[in-house]
């Protein structure tokens, strides 16, 4: 196989129609825009959305629910994932900027330690919040636990 040789798959690139050139083409005259309004000039936009003056479908449908304003997201991370870390790393104490550092939550997130899986060793684990079963398990593998405000 050679660089000069290569073509793209068959069915990959399909004709586009090759409007304003000439009466002879079809595609002539008014380029298959039609005659006057808006959309046959150039710099024609309409917005995302727009139905023609028709109620939009995005105001059409009910809408339901409550989104509050205050919520509060934490960035869950279990015990299990902690034990893995601990193995990888061979840390004596976790916080949220070395999950951070580690790519397991983003700088900024509020971490919450949750209690699937087992924590084996006893160390410090320092987070936003502890689920009551992650707690137990870490305080009794030996650990400790600091909750940051």
């Amino acid at each position: 196989m050679n660089l000069n040789s290569l073509k793209p798959a068959k069915g990959s690139i399909k004709q586009r129609k090759r409007v304003g050139r000439g009466e002879g083409s079809g595609h002539g005259g008014t380029s298959t825009r039609g005659h006057k309004g808006a959309k046959s000039r150039s710099g024609y936009k309409s917005k995302i959305g727009f139905e023609g003056g028709q109620m939009p479908l995005q105001r059409r449908v009910p809408k339901f629910g409550f989104k509050n304003p205050n919520r509060v997201e934490y960035k869950g991370i279990n015990l299990d994932t902690l034990q893995e870390l601990i193995d990888r790393k061979s840390l004596t104490e976790i916080t949220p900027a070395l999950l951070a550092e580690n790519g397991l939550v983003q700088k900024k997130d509020l971490v919450k330690v949750l209690g699937r899986g087992e924590l084996k060793a006893g160390i410090k684990v320092t987070a936003h919040k502890f689920s009551a079963s992650a707690q137990a398990a870490i305080e009794g593998a030996g650990g400790s636990i600091e909750a940051i405000q």
